[in-house]
């Protein structure tokens, strides 16, 4: 997981770095052997290490968010927004390395309502905004199974690392806009097949 985020958060980051060549040949340097990271951890148990041709760029928000699940500490809190949990229980993704999701699977998030950032009807449709591959967000209607808690199901053609965000929007939104006012919660991560 922590590879994937950080090959989004060099991805999405790219285009800030394009007035300093150096800092950009540095990161592009990084970059790289965070891919080879990445492929060496799946094909460890048997999955593919390159399961697409693309990888799945994040915003440095969404980048933030995942990576905070693995900072012990940091001495000063950076000027990013930390959004609500999204959690993936079910496939449950062992303690090391989530297996490939088909599509078709159902999968399982909760989220805690009472920390969203704005009010919504309770009885307001939610939706997984599935972020895939090159920009790509495929907005996928849920199910409620209780309260913080909803169902969607893999989209056909979604391969790789993605990211799930909760939001009310039913799609129109790129990455960026989907970050900036349509996030109620997440991201969390979702390896697919």
């Amino acid at each position: 997981m922590i590879t994937s985020t950080g090959i989004g958060a060099y991805l999405g980051g790219g285009a800030l770095l394009t007035d300093d060549p150096e800092l950009l040949t540095a990161a592009s340097s990084i970059l790289t052997v965070e891919a080879r990271h990445d492929a060496y951890l799946p094909a460890g148990v048997g999955a593919s290490p390159f399961p697409t041709a693309f990888d799945t760029a994040l915003t440095s928000v969404f980048a933030y968010n995942i990576a905070q699940m693995f900072i012990v500490s940091c001495p000063q809190q950076l000027p990013i927004t930390i959004l609500p949990k999204l959690t993936l229980v079910s496939p449950m993704p062992p303690p090391n390395f989530q297996p490939p999701t088909p599509a078709g699977t159902p999968l399982k998030f909760v989220f805690d309502p009472s920390t969203f950032y704005v009010q919504i009807d309770p009885n307001a449709p939610l939706y997984i905004g599935l972020i895939n591959l090159v920009t790509n967000v495929t907005f996928i209607e849920t199910t409620s199974c209780g309260s913080g808690c909803v169902t969607a199901r893999v989209p056909q053609g979604a391969a790789g690392a993605a990211f799930a965000v909760l939001t009310t929007s039913s799609g129109g939104l790129n990455e960026n806009q989907l970050t900036e006012y349509g996030a109620l919660a997440g991201p969390a991560e979702v390896v697919l097949s």
